[in-house]
């Protein structure tokens, strides 16, 4: 879990680094401009590391799954081999994502405008200002998103069924509260990220509603970032365990601290 979990973290780190930099930048000092090829890195970075934690997601979903449906097998299938083969299998399949309708995303020809309505680079916002014909990106687009999100999102609801099933059938109840709580932090996680993910990209066309994504778009790269590291920190016995070992020095500080003044 906590291999997946450190995984997790670095994409996210990378997945933010991409964009809120920038948009920070241009908040502070006003200044708009982005050159092509700054923008066209930053779409590839962003989308790359994007599509990647869909597909960690479901790597760890099916962790959590082997965890409580098969646990006295999981130290030989969950083995140090098999978890670095899916990691990596993870960022292969987030880089085959991105490099299609980027090769024809750089084809594109910009004649018109050269305003993005967006705070970051993205598909929809260019493809809206560009004067080429944009047919077949916008199905490139959608079929890769499909792809992306709703074949991971179908591992993912196939794992979470074993897993109910399996919990339903222990029969201590405090076993059945346990591993609820250990799967329901990776839920709500899921449900954030797939749920921006698919209304912003499964469209038929990718330059509708522009405006509305700009809203999303802040949920999906600054807000669900924010809270993952509580959601996931803050059900972990160890973590909180810190922290009420953090609370209890401090008052043994403030003690010492007092006795010395006095």
């Amino acid at each position: 879990m906590y291999f997946f979990l450190r995984n997790f973290s670095f994409l996210e780190v990378s997945f933010t680094t991409a964009c809120i930099p920038r948009f920070l930048y241009s908040m502070s000092t006003g200044d708009n401009k982005i050159t092509y090829n700054a923008c066209a890195s930053q779409i590839f970075f962003v989308i790359l590391f994007g599509a990647t934690e869909f597909f960690l997601l479901a790597a760890m979903y099916h962790d959590c799954y082997i965890a409580i449906c098969e646990p006295l097998h999981y130290m030989t299938i969950m083995n140090s081999r098999v978890c670095s083969l899916l990691v990596f299998c993870c960022w292969g399949s987030g880089l085959m994502i991105i490099l299609p309708p980027l090769s024809l995303g750089l084809q594109l020809e910009f004649c018109d405008s050269n305003t993005v309505d967006h705070f970051i680079c993205d598909a929809g916002p260019l493809l809206k200002i560009s004067c080429s014909n944009t047919q077949v990106i916008e199905k490139v687009v959608f079929l890769v998103a499909v792809f992306g999100l709703i074949i991971t999102l179908v591992c993912v609801i196939l794992s979470y069924t074993h897993i109910i099933r399996t919990i339903l059938r222990s029969p201590s109840v405090q076993q059945r509260k346990k591993s609820f709580s250990t799967c329901s932090s990776h839920m709500i996680v899921v449900s954030i990220i797939y749920g921006s993910g698919i209304f912003i990209y499964i469209k038929p066309s990718a330059k509708e509603e522009v405006a509305i994504n700009k809203g999303i778009s802040v949920l999906t790269t600054s807000v669900a970032p924010l809270l993952n590291p509580f959601v996931y920190t803050l059900r972990n016995k160890q973590v909180k365990q810190a922290f009420n070992d953090y609370k209890e020095d401090c008052i043994v500080l403030k003690k010492i601290s007092f006795d010395e003044s006095k």
